[in-house]
């Protein structure tokens, strides 16, 4: 099954790391988590590794085995890079679950890898998996480049034209 994960969202998070998973985000992850219903939570996996510069990638379970089920499957003549995606994917990932209202507990590691004590949690959906970023950092870096980018075109401009096929 191929996770979608549609939209953005900006949680709140406490001091003590507290914060609700968008309620559309918990719906998917519980599709790739095969427990969920007889738990009544959903578990996620947030991986943490130092690919991402400055946020979190989360995963339903599901994908996240495949993941870690193709690293396991490369070649011996590729066991450098093997241990290197195992450190990125696997080390530094932890797996954490939403109660049945939807909060989870971000521990401090999360929250230093987003340089966040509490404030707003910006979630980017995606394919497969969902970012979480510090909201003022996201904006600040990744929108600001965007809206620079775009101010740069011409009026008419339509991004999907980059796409090709005249």
């Amino acid at each position: 099954m191929i996770h979608s994960f549609e939209g953005e969202h900006y949680q709140k998070v406490d001091r003590k790391g507290r914060m609700s998973v968008p309620a559309d985000f918990r719906r998917e992850l519980a599709l790739g988590d095969a427990d969920a219903e007889v738990r009544g939570t959903v578990r996620m996996k947030i991986v943490y590794g130092q690919h991402l510069k400055e946020h979190v990638a989360v995963y339903p379970m599901d994908e996240y085995q495949r993941i870690v089920e193709d690293i396991y499957a490369m070649p011996r003549s590729k066991a450098r890079d093997q241990k290197r995606l195992s450190q990125l994917f696997v080390t530094k990932s932890l797996t954490i679950e939403a109660d049945k209202d939807g909060r989870v507990i971000l521990n401090k590691t999360i929250r230093d890898k987003l340089g966040i004590e509490e404030g707003e949690i910006y979630f980017r959906g995606g394919v497969g998996n969902f970012e979480m970023w510090n909201a003022e950092h996201f904006r600040e870096t990744v929108e600001a480049d965007i809206d620079e980018w775009l101010d740069e075109q011409d009026e008419d401009f339509d991004p999907l034209e980059l796409l090709g096929g005249e």
